[in-house]
């Protein structure tokens, strides 16, 4: 039977290889997103909260600097803007900001997390001033970091679907898109949808892909 204190090393090594694994798994998720797109589509909102691909990118990019950063007292060896909840600038692309520019700006900020997080215990405290509960470990922030970058990109999938259709966690894991199939489902969900409601729904609407594709 191993010593407790071996035991549990152990376990917190699994937990934060675990953790990282999955992070670098999504991270890539969210890059492939872009592929293949034009500047404008990339660019684009398309919500009306004005969600936009690059922007996703780059929002994910500052928070990784952050908090794999200051948090730890290990400063991004670049230059960060203000923090992204001041002016929302973070959660868009400028016209002189290249996809090529904030992608790379991704790479670096997760090179530099990744180091944090070959380098620091599990259990590492750190500091999150602009949380009301500041005091926190590299866990806490590896949890938060993972659960963000998965909800962003899971926007980025239906913001992609509504572009082109394309749907999935990367390329190579993609099936033809049989367009009369994915009809005939979404007219199910509404034929249901429309039955729950007792007929009071908004029957007739196009499909997400053909309505967004046309904003101006």
């Amino acid at each position: 039977m191993l010593p407790r204190g071996k035991l549990v090393a152990m376990i917190d090594g699994f937990a934060k290889d675990f953790l990282h694994s999955r992070l670098k798994t999504i991270r890539e998720t969210l890059v492939w997103k872009l592929d293949g797109l034009s500047e404008y589509d990339i660019r684009r909102p398309l919500t009306a909260t004005g969600t936009n691909l690059l922007g996703l990118v780059k929002h994910v990019a500052t928070c990784e600097a952050w908090y794999f950063g200051e948090v730890f007292g290990r400063p991004s060896p670049e230059p960060l803007g203000r923090w992204q909840d001041a002016d929302g600038s973070d959660l868009w692309a400028t016209p002189d900001e290249t996809r090529e520019q904030i992608i790379d700006f991704y790479q670096r900020a997760c090179k530099h997390a990744d180091a944090t997080i070959g380098e620091l215990a599990i259990d590492a405290p750190g500091h999150v001033p602009w949380w009301s509960r500041p005091d926190v470990n590299l866990f806490n922030i590896m949890i938060h970091i993972l659960q963000e970058t998965t909800r962003h990109a899971g926007h980025a999938d239906i913001l992609r679907e509504q572009l082109d259709g394309r749907t999935g966690l990367r390329a190579e894991y993609e099936e033809e898109i049989d367009t009369a199939a994915r009809a005939t489902y979404r007219a199910k969900i509404e034929q249901a949808a429309q039955a729950a409601a007792g007929g009071a729904g908004r029957a007739g609407l196009s499909a997400p892909h053909g309505a967004v594709g046309t904003m101006p």
